[in-house]
């Protein structure tokens, strides 16, 4: 479990990219949002930001779920393309929950972030040393490898019911489902105190200046 794991989220890692001004167009059209980039989500508030992310979750639980059911009645022979599949879900519903709470990756650092919030989902503490301290090119194996172990111990027992071809594949499917709500909310906890953080920080910075300037009377600017 843990070397499918370790392989599924290394393969994310390299193919599996959430096209951030695709996603902004989808969101603001969908959501009537007044953003013009995903740094002016931290000008909109929980009651706005909140929703989104549990439909992101919600909509990931649901792929989750198929994905498992479908793979499910192969039993263990299919354990290892499962856990492949179910980290690219995993990976692009944290993509997206990054962007949502104004959080893009297109620099090491913000790459950086957005693992620390895939080992924050994990249920991992790794500490802001261990980040300030690496290289990205060693920082993020080496969390898929923490992740991969924590990940292989908790749900090895768990994944024995896929034993059983056929019948496994309701079992495939709930676990599926219960994983990516957990990781889910863990990210979403994770990732809303930083956007708490960031977004007070602009509103002290918006009070500072000419209220005719300010970001929040144009939010799209």
């Amino acid at each position: 479990m843990q070397s499918a794991t370790r392989a599924g989220f290394n393969r994310a890692y390299q193919t599996v990219q959430v096209d951030p001004q695709k996603f902004l167009k989808q969101v603001t059209r969908t959501h009537k949002l007044p953003i013009a980039a995903w740094r002016d989500m931290f000008y909109l508030g929980e009651e706005v930001v909140t929703p989104i992310a549990n439909r992101i979750i919600k909509s990931s639980m649901k792929t989750a779920a198929l994905e498992g059911m479908g793979l499910g009645m192969g039993g263990m022979l299919t354990i290892v393309p499962d856990a492949g599949i179910l980290s690219a879900i995993t990976i692009r519903m944290l993509q997206r929950l990054s962007l949502i709470h104004g959080f893009e990756y297109s620099t090491d650092d913000e790459v950086g972030e957005l693992w620390m919030a895939a080992a924050s989902a994990a249920g991992l503490d790794l500490g802001r040393d261990f980040v300030e301290k690496q290289a990205i090119e060693r920082l993020v194996p080496r969390i898929i490898d923490r992740i991969a172990v924590k990940v292989g111990t908790e749900v090895a027992e768990k994944w024995s019911g896929r034993l059983i071809p056929v019948l496994s594949a309701g079992f495939g499917g709930a676990l599926n489902y219960y994983f990516v709500r957990s990781w889910g909310r863990r990210a979403q906890k994770h990732l809303l105190a930083r956007h708490r953080a960031v977004r007070s920080q602009r509103l002290l910075d918006v009070h500072a200046v000419p209220s005719s300037s300010s970001p929040l009377l144009h939010p799209a600017r």
